[in-house]
């Protein structure tokens, strides 16, 4: 009879601090595996090293295991260096079935954990647009000589400073890329913020967690007018815990759980009713058809589809649709599209003082309104429910 076991693999690090929280996240593993042995080791520098874990469970019987990368990005160690030692112990232990899941990378938990760092380090429990337009976001990613790994990073930023509403975010590194800590966060005081968050996107502490609250004590002492506010590492908070249970059951499975199919995805939808089939005028239609006998459909009928906390999608006949943006408002934002020929859709979504803000710096500036009201009004006075919630 077969037996499972669970093997999460990790870096490893000089700070015998990360080592423990690393421990820790085992143990949080463990509460939700009751039945299942769940093991955990390192590359280099700490112990136990994943050997050792792979012989625990080994001995207590399991015949298969789930491996996951205790890592938030797949740079080398995730896509080599731990592979490398599960095959070699697979292949010195023939009776042993091995499953390799993935690296944490941009999971909505991921996510979520990451923001509640952030609001935690601001003194906040929620916030509305436009609370953090006056507030930059500087996110401290490992740094890597992986290209992909690094984008994911600022992958990262750009989720979260979207979510959040920040005004202003930029991702700087603690590792081999740039830009660096110190470099990014003096680039970063240039902008004039005077509420800057640094977010080291790290699972635990360690020399560069101490060095990087180095750095902003540093900076911060030749601003003295700014406030920077120092986020916690994530640790072993519930919503990476879940996050690692989700790559084990990937593993387990050997399906993973955000497909990137875009059809599968969308009949998916779909079928949930989140989407609705619409109509574009690229596609053919019979000018035959008695249900269309102009070939074409501009009815402008509206379907809008609501969503809590996002706002609704505009599914229209002129043959595409858009949802409604957050942060159409936003200081840095799209307003300087306002009159200059942006879909109506969005043009319809500007709040009337920020259309007339930006017409008044327009005119300052000598710019020509010409397109003034045209598609905003006549949209409005069709379409009234197509605006922006609030």
């Amino acid at each position: 009879m077969s037996k499972t076991g669970i093997m999460i693999c990790g870096h490893g690090s000089r700070a015998k601090s990360a080592e423990e929280e690393f421990a820790l996240l085992a143990e949080g593993l463990r509460a939700r595996y009751p039945d299942t042995p769940v093991e955990f080791g390192f590359l280099e520098y700490s112990a136990p090293n994943i050997h050792t874990g792979l012989d625990k469970l080994r001995d207590a019987g399991v015949t298969e295991i789930l491996a996951v990368p205790g890592m938030l990005f797949a740079a080398t160690h995730a896509k080599n260096d731990i592979p490398s030692v599960l095959t070699t112990y697979a292949e010195k232990n023939p009776g042993l079935t091995t499953r390799y899941g993935r690296e944490l990378g941009l999971h909505p938990n991921m996510i979520a954990a990451f923001e509640a760092r952030i609001l935690e380090a601001l003194g906040m429990d929620h916030v509305h647009d436009g609370d953090l337009y006056d507030t930059m976001l500087v996110v401290v990613g490992r740094g890597t000589s992986d290209t992909l790994a690094n984008a994911e990073a600022a992958k990262m930023t750009r989720i979260v400073a979207e979510n959040l509403g920040f005004g202003w975010a930029e991702t700087v590194y603690s590792g081999v890329t740039f830009p660096s800590v110190g470099r990014g966060l003096e680039m970063a005081l240039k902008l004039g913020y005077k509420r800057i968050v640094v977010a080291p996107y790290f699972l635990f502490s360690g020399r560069l967690i101490s060095r990087i609250y180095n750095y902003v004590d540093y900076v911060a002492e030749t601003a003295p007018d700014v406030t920077f506010f120092k986020a916690h590492y994530l640790a072993d908070q519930d919503h990476v815990i879940d996050t690692f249970m989700a790559r084990v059951e990937e593993a387990r499975l050997g399906t993973l759980e955000d497909s990137r199919d875009l059809m599968a995805s969308f009949q998916d939808r779909l079928a949930r009713g989140e989407v609705e089939v619409h109509h574009h005028h690229a596609e053919y239609r019979d000018p035959l058809d008695d249900e269309n006998p102009e070939g074409h459909s501009h009815e402008h009928d509206h379907g809008h589809h609501h969503h809590h906390g996002h706002g609704h999608s505009h599914s229209h006949g002129h043959g595409h649709s858009h949802g409604v943006y957050r942060h159409i408002g936003h200081p840095n934002g799209p307003r300087t599209m306002i009159d200059e020929g942006v879909c109506c859709c969005f043009m319809s979504q500007f709040p009337d003082e920020v259309v007339a803000e930006e017409r008044r710096l327009r005119e300052k500036a000598g710019l020509s309104n010409s397109a003034a009201d045209g598609n905003r009004h006549q949209h409005k006075q069709q379409y009234p429910s197509c605006q922006k919630q609030t």
